[in-house]
Formats: C-alpha cells, sequence, structure tokens
C-alpha cells in the first residue's frame, strides 16, 4: 500500500437476487427493491444498478467540482447541476457500462466551467474509479467538451 494512501471511509451493501432482488447498505438508508430497468421488462417502482450509479457519479462529480472551486477561491452556485447518464450496454457476450456527465455551473462562463469539469474530472473518485475501464463523455449544458486521451485512460494521476 503507497504510504500516501490513507482509507476515509467504507461503505458496504448486500444485494440479494440480482437485478430482481433487493439492495440494502448496512446503515439501511439504502433499502430498495432491484429490478431490471422497466424498459427491458423490469417492474415498475423499482431502481437498478445503472440508476444507482448515476446518482452517485453525479453527486461525486459535484463534490469534485465543489473542491475545484474552494481551491481556485471561488464559490459555486446553489443551483449549479450534474446530471450523469450510464449506459448498460452488450458487446459480444459481455456487458458494459458508459457515462456521461452534463455540467452547468450557472455563475461561470463557459471556458471557466470546462477548465473545472476537466479538474474535476482529475480527482473525482468515480471519475479515478472507471478510467481506462468505461467511456466517460464529458459535457457544459449539453455541448460536448473535447477531452484528451490522457485524460480519459489509464490510471489516475501520480500512480
Amino acid at each position: 500500500m503507497d504510504s500516501t494512501k490513507k482509507t476515509l471511509y467504507t461503505a458496504d451493501a448486500t444485494a440479494v437476487g440480482g437485478r430482481s432482488g433487493h439492495v440494502r447498505s448496512a446503515t439501511g438508508i439504502i433499502d430498495l427493491d432491484m429490478s431490471v430497468p422497466e424498459g427491458l421488462g423490469g417492474k415498475k417502482g423499482a431502481t437498478n444498478p445503472e440508476e444507482l450509479f448515476a446518482a452517485g457519479y453525479s453527486s461525486c462529480f459535484q463534490q469534485a467540482l465543489l473542491v475545484i472551486a474552494q481551491r481556485a477561491g471561488d464559490r459555486l452556485d446553489p443551483g449549479t447541476e450534474v446530471k450523469c447518464s450510464v449506459t448498460l450496454f452488450q458487446e459480444g457476450e459481455g456487458y458494459g457500462l458508459s457515462a456521461v456527465l452534463d455540467v452547468d455551473l450557472k455563475a461561470f462562463d463557459r471556458d471557466k466551467t470546462i477548465q473545472m469539469v476537466r479538474e474535476a474530472h482529475k480527482i473525482c473518485p468515480y471519475s479515478v474509479g472507471t478510467r481506462g475501464n468505461m467511456e466517460v463523455e464529458l459535457k457544459v449544458q449539453g455541448e460536448t467538451v473535447p477531452v484528451q486521451a490522457k485524460e480519459n485512460a489509464g490510471v489516475a494521476e501520480g500512480k
């Protein structure tokens, strides 16, 4: 283990029954029925792994934006939004995920927003954890942010 690596938090959850089962976090805050997405024949009123992933990624990415803003001496508008779309796809016999993050910082111009989004993508734990493993597209108010290959592939900086 790298001597600079420090565990900050560990979350625990248990699933029973796969996509047609139930998931519960150790804290009990998450206690949800699971289903195949409704559009794929699943039941209404249940969530799915992709929806949970999208919720987690959007929240985590927004926190990374808050950190980037704070480091620069800025504050984010309270109405700032990060929307995350997670797509489940099949490729041959396997399945995969891709994500699109669409950011609206409200109070900053486009160039500043793009810079902040790129910086957040470097430090967000979801971005770091998925880097090189799944395609992640960054957008600002619906417009794609060009991402250099090195920003979206390989291991996290410093590893």
